[in-house]
């Protein structure tokens, strides 16, 4: 089966909620991009696989699989598919109850975003963080976080449009 063909399986067990299985196919694609010679598919592939993982229950493979993959992408001055990886490598913490390290990684990830021009990526990691916030007891912080994350974003759904309202309404009382 060609490294297409594992992915594209890959991506319907995901489909199908077999994340187990997807999470395997991922780590199969992985490899066989490794072998090509091609660390960015590589890195991709880990990256589908450690959301697989989560999807799972398994926070720990999630994490272990996830971590370095944003060096990669860093590398090769992919600052969308870096954010993305951080932003996973949170998701993994935040499974974890590593909160505070998860909030630094959607942080760089939020700047990468930012940098790379993916408002709407940015604005979801955004509220990430602003739900670590809450949870943590800073809603000042949070109603900021999330105001910050919704001021750029272009074509507002009707809910972000509601809460930019809000938050903004909030903010400034």
């Amino acid at each position: 089966m060609s490294v297409e063909n594992i992915v594209e399986q890959g991506k319907k067990s995901y489909g199908s909620k077999k994340y187990k299985e997807a999470a395997g196919l991922f780590a199969q694609a992985a490899e066989a991009y490794e072998v090509e010679g091609n660390p960015l598919l590589a890195a991709e592939m880990k990256n589908n696989q450690s959301v697989a993982y989560l999807q799972d229950g398994n926070a720990e493979s999630s994490l272990e699989v996830v971590t370095g993959t944003d060096v990669v992408f860093a590398s090769a001055g992919d600052l969308k598919r870096q954010g993305m990886a951080l932003a996973n490598k949170a998701s993994a913490l935040v499974a974890l109850k590593r909160k505070k390290e998860a909030i630094a990684c959607y942080e760089e990830s939020a700047q990468l975003l930012e940098q790379a021009g993916e408002k709407d990526m940015r604005a979801d990691v955004m509220r990430s963080i602003a739900a670590l916030q809450v949870g943590q007891g800073k809603l000042t912080d949070a109603v900021i976080s999330m105001q910050s994350g919704l001021i750029e974003v272009e074509k507002p759904t009707k809910r972000q449009k509601f809460l930019k309202k809000i938050l903004f309404r909030r903010l400034w009382r």
